[in-house]
């Protein structure tokens, strides 16, 4: 019998959930490592080499790993369940105007609770991944998590999603280093080749992050349906035509094909009439946003007006605001203007370097 009890462990492959699993084996926990298939890399309609989390090299490198330090290890296929939630709905996402966020459906619906499910099944009391971040249990019957002890690594922004009772089961590893201590471990473990392992920032499920591509493959018929559309500025006027609403952001000043002398942004996105707007920088700053389809995670409701940090894109260090929840949408007014509010995109609220909850720009 295990000092702490048995631990289902997210192995992608890569250096922070290998070295996550191999802490957790040292501490006394009875690891079983595990590494989800979530997607075809065929079926992408890419052309170069298969590289990422669910490659067969990835899948081959923890297996080694688990095998080395004699802790079983198994591969679970979740193609099927991951390509109707989170690939249809990033197809949705930008067919409705909107820019989707994969990473934090995937997180929610799809890893967490398919490795809960496995986890019942292998007898597992918790689960553990490798993210930067950090969880807590607190006064009010809460679990709270926090940012990871790495500023730059901090990954608590993907995770606002994640349920009370799937928090209860949790734990993160590695929230109290940083990526540099964490490659150290990997050397010191004589693991030199996963120490020097890049990372991808790219969507895995979108080849060399040419998300256009993508969505022309997935949806064959689309770049003729939607070629064509008008450019127009924020008074109506046209000024140009564009490729399709679809494969454009919010924000986006390179790649419009048309030169008017100045920067200019996409400000709006209007799929009914297949209309992009443009306007100049100034154009994006807000000092407003409504966030839908909440998950809180400090607290339960937030019914008074509270001060907190928000952030719109996983980058974007954050802004002083006031949050106001009204339902299950929150009312954010921003201390100054923000850049770049993306509908679709996540907004997340932090009290000081707890998260508060997050949830979809509107």
């Amino acid at each position: 019998m295990s000092k702490h009890g048995r631990i289902l462990v997210a192995m992608s492959g890569g250096v922070d959930s290998s070295v996550a699993a191999v802490m957790l084996h040292e501490q006394g926990y009875e690891v079983i490592g595990l590494t989800m298939k979530t997607w075809d890399y065929a079926s992408s309609g890419a052309n170069s080499k298969e590289t990422g989390c669910c490659s067969l090299d990835s899948i081959n490198d923890a297996r080694s790993l688990a095998v080395g330090y004699g802790f079983p290890h198994y591969i679970l296929d979740i193609r099927n369940e991951f390509g109707d939630f989170v690939i249809d709905n990033f197809v949705d996402e930008y067919l409705a105007g909107r820019t989707p966020n994969p990473c934090v459906l995937c997180n929610t619906h799809i890893k967490w609770e398919a490795l809960l499910k496995r986890a019942d099944k292998l007898d597992c009391e918790f689960i553990a991944t490798g993210h930067y971040a950090n969880i807590r249990f607190q006064e009010n019957g809460r679990y709270v998590i926090s940012k990871g002890k790495d500023e730059n690594k901090d990954q608590s922004y993907v995770l606002w999603g994640v349920s009370q009772e799937n928090l209860a089961r949790t734990k993160f590893p590695l929230g109290s280093f940083t990526k540099a201590e964490i490659r150290q471990m990997a050397l010191d473990m004589g693991q030199e080749e996963l120490a020097k392992k890049g990372e991808s920032y790219e969507i895995c499920f979108v080849p060399d992050n040419d998300y256009r591509a993508f969505l022309k493959h997935r949806v064959p018929a689309l770049e003729q349906e939607v070629d064509g559309g008008d450019f127009v500025l924020t008074d109506g006027t046209k000024v140009g035509k564009h490729k399709g609403y679809p494969f454009y952001t919010i924000g986006q000043r390179k790649g419009l094909g048309v030169a008017f002398g100045k920067p200019m942004y996409v400000t709006q996105i209007l799929p009914e009439s297949n209309t992009v707007v443009l306007g100049e920088e100034e154009e994006l700053q807000k000092t407003e946003a409504s966030v839908r389809n909440l998950n809180l995670v400090k607290y339960a409701a937030i019914p008074e007006p509270l001060e907190a940090i928000t952030k719109i894109r996983y980058k974007d260090a954050g802004t002083f605001s006031h949050i106001h929840q009204e339902d299950n949408i929150m009312k954010v007014n921003f201390h100054h203007a923000v850049s770049g509010i993306a509908p679709g995109q996540s907004a997340v609220f932090y009290e000081g370097n707890d998260l508060l909850g997050g949830g979809f720009l509107m």
